[in-house]
């Protein structure tokens, strides 16, 4: 559908466009024995190029937050009809997660019920609520509450049938709870625990808060020289308190540890600081198109490119050495890996799958069709 637009930051659309063609980059690799190490996730604690991606954008999802609900919210809008709008659309995020998680055999017997979609629509839900109801001294306390009570109940409550709190990968709270409560129904490669758990979403909803934080320094009356530099200035400090709780709550997005909230929001706020001030300060914005493009259709692009992936493995053709293989791994193949050492070849794929989308978003965007859900 076709939207009208309204108060938009150009530097939020091009750092949600950064963000998802990272997402894609990262989940799309030609071959995944074959990756350059900062595009994996961490083993376990630790965090890598790639554990900067979904906190970023449930960062900017709070962000965005403050700059679609702000003025309803000020002039006294019937909560009870935002809160329905907010839950549907924090459901439809989370249909379309289960979607893509079933695609294309839809055996609900297996399906996995946490996911990327899924936990982003949560998140939403929760963050866009909190944002209605309490003013931003609130929603820090409230912030701080949720991290704080996360740490406790991981480090210290007893993991049944286990006998004492861990943050083990099988055997810590978040996967005892996953396991027990939605056991069939987790991540493949594990089966008895989920990176999009029960549990670890409570912490995320706070990556989202500090986003709606960020939100409202940016919509404040103050000057474009004093919001960056606070912007940066408090990024900072998030990086060094989740470097210091890192010591003894280890950042860890497997767990969405609260020292991984505060490192990767401080991350997420420089970061957003360095396009807010190059692209809506400075204007220099010769360089943002693609972005701009990528982040204007984010959801569509992510779920369009997640199912075309999942396709490219379903269909089948013959090899030169008359065998029976995946359209990815033919195209694959012969395309890159001919002439290409294994990891150029996985990552020019990657590349190469982000320009092919790209393209049909530019599409998408000359028409000004924006897809909203």
């Amino acid at each position: 559908m076709t939207i009208q637009k309204s108060e938009r930051l150009l530097s939020l659309d091009v750092f949600r466009g950064i963000t998802i063609a990272g997402m894609i980059l990262v989940n799309n690799p030609g071959s995944w024995s074959t990756i350059y190490p900062p595009l994996k996730h961490a083993a376990w604690h630790g965090c890598t190029p790639t554990d900067l991606i979904f906190p970023f954008f449930l960062f900017i999802v709070g962000v965005a937050i403050t700059y679609s609900l702000t003025k309803r919210k000020e002039r006294g809008d019937d909560k009870k009809k935002l809160i329905l709008n907010i839950v549907r659309r924090g459901a439809v995020l989370f249909l379309l997660g289960l979607f893509m998680a079933a695609f294309p055999f839809f055996k609900f017997d297996t399906l996995r019920i946490p996911g990327v979609l899924q936990r982003i629509g949560v998140v939403y839900i929760f963050a866009s609520v909190i944002f209605l109801y309490a003013d931003k001294k609130t929603i820090i306390y409230i912030l701080s509450g949720l991290l704080i009570f996360y740490w406790a109940v991981m480090s210290f409550i007893p993991v049944p049938g286990v006998g004492y709190a861990n943050l083990e990968p099988t055997t810590n709270l978040s996967a005892w709870l996953d396991n027990l409560l939605l056991s069939g129904h987790l991540w493949s490669s594990t089966k008895v625990w989920d990176p999009e758990g029960i549990l670890s979403t409570i912490p995320a909803i706070g990556s989202t808060l500090l986003g709606i934080i960020a939100g409202y320094w940016l919509r404040s009356k103050n000057d474009q020289v004093g919001k960056t530099l606070k912007l940066f200035l408090w990024g900072n400090a998030l990086m060094l308190l989740g470097y210091i709780w890192d010591g003894f709550f280890p950042i860890n997005k497997s767990l969405w540890t609260s020292s991984y909230v505060l490192y990767t929001g401080g991350l997420a706020m420089i970061f957003l600081a360095f396009c807010y001030w190059i692209i809506d300060v400075k204007g220099i914005k010769w360089w943002i198109k693609p972005f701009q493009v990528y982040g204007m259709n984010a959801i569509t692009v992510f779920f369009l490119s997640g199912l075309m992936a999942k396709g490219l493995y379903l269909i089948k053709v013959t090899s030169a050495a008359g065998e029976q293989v995946s359209l990815k791994t033919y195209l694959y193949t012969n395309l890159f890996l001919s002439w290409l050492p294994p990891l150029n070849a996985s990552l020019l794929w990657a590349v190469t799958y982000i320009v092919f989308w790209l393209g049909l978003m530019w599409i998408l965007y000359s028409k000004k069709i924006f897809i909203k859900v």
